[in-house]
């Protein structure tokens, strides 16, 4: 009897640590790990930019509201540090991973790293170039640069010579909008000077002086984000210039500028409804639902007759 009993103490022992295996491994069958937590994560790309500031408001009112987890973690334009975000919220199990790129390119394989374990993925306002993720939610940058470089032409007419500040080499918003303002520039206007600011005030402030200095003639500026057009704008000022600067975001600063007639016009992007539309199809994935692949969210010229 003494045998027997310590035969099954031995064979319950033996099961006990082979179904720990399994729990800890994550394989086989009926191994828990493949099972998501509901939880959704944000990483973003800066919230030193009142824009995604907006953005990750929009999403976390939108979770609240809808009583899911949401975790945002901000990379502070680093890419290195994004990855290493994105890596960290796989290894905390989220269902879903929203995420807005510093670079499109370099967050690739991070991007499919967490849908190989089953994540699901949302960017926002940027593309995740190479990877097949469930859902792309944005403005369209092109449409709204071309508005914008098309009010530049309705106002000072065609030909003027014009400068551009262009945004985070390799984001794919700063590709579409630089692609949005050369549709209309190059056929209508005469782009004398070209270069990024980073999307950064205090880098277009920069930009825009070492222009200047080297373009005494240009009548018009896109920037392809409002902080590099309100650090253009200060730049204009200093140099006692009179010159149409037009942005894109629509922030608050942005808007002030405009109806005090320091700065021309703007695209309004919203970001809190971008945000929030990420969140809203996020929880339409974890319940199994079928999500658009593209979701555009309307832009709008904002001008002083409408801000």
């Amino acid at each position: 009897m003494k045998k027997f009993i310590a035969f099954v103490l031995s064979a319950l022992t033996v099961f006990t640590m082979s179904g720990c295996m399994v729990t800890i491994d994550g394989e086989g069958s009926g191994s828990s790990a493949s099972e998501k937590s509901g939880a959704i994560g944000l990483s973003i790309s800066t919230q030193n930019n009142p824009f995604f500031v907006t953005l990750a408001e929009g999403a976390e009112k939108a979770a609240q509201d809808l009583g899911v987890s949401l975790t945002v973690v901000d990379a502070g334009d680093d890419v290195t540090k994004q990855v290493s975000d994105i890596e960290d919220l796989i290894s905390k199990n989220i269902s879903v991973l929203i995420v807005n790129p510093v670079d499109s390119d370099a967050v690739t394989g991070a991007v499919q790293a967490a849908m190989d374990q089953g994540v699901k993925v949302i960017s926002v306002d940027r593309a995740v170039n190479g990877v097949d993720i469930d859902c792309q939610i944005a403005s369209d940058n092109v449409a709204g640069a071309e508005l914008a470089t098309q009010y530049i032409v309705d106002t000072l007419g065609e030909g003027i010579e014009v400068a551009e500040l262009q945004g985070t080499p390799g984001a794919s918003a700063a590709i579409d909008r630089g692609e949005g303002f050369h549709n209309i520039a190059d056929e209508k206007l005469n782009v004398v000077a070209s270069q990024t600011a980073n999307f950064d005030r205090t880098e277009g402030m920069t930009v825009m002086e070492n222009m200047l200095q080297s373009n005494g003639n240009i009548k018009a500026v896109f920037a392809a984000n409002d902080e590099m057009a309100l650090g253009a704008v200060e730049a204009v000022a200093g140099a006692g210039k009179d010159i149409l600067v037009v942005g894109f975001d629509a922030t608050d600063d942005a808007i002030a500028a405009i109806k005090a007639g320091r700065m021309g016009a703007t695209i309004a992007q919203q970001p809190d409804l971008i945000g929030q539309t990420a969140v809203e199809n996020a929880v339409k994935l974890i319940n199994g639902e079928t999500i658009e692949k593209s979701i555009p969210v309307e832009v709008t010229l904002i001008t002083k007759d409408n801000a």
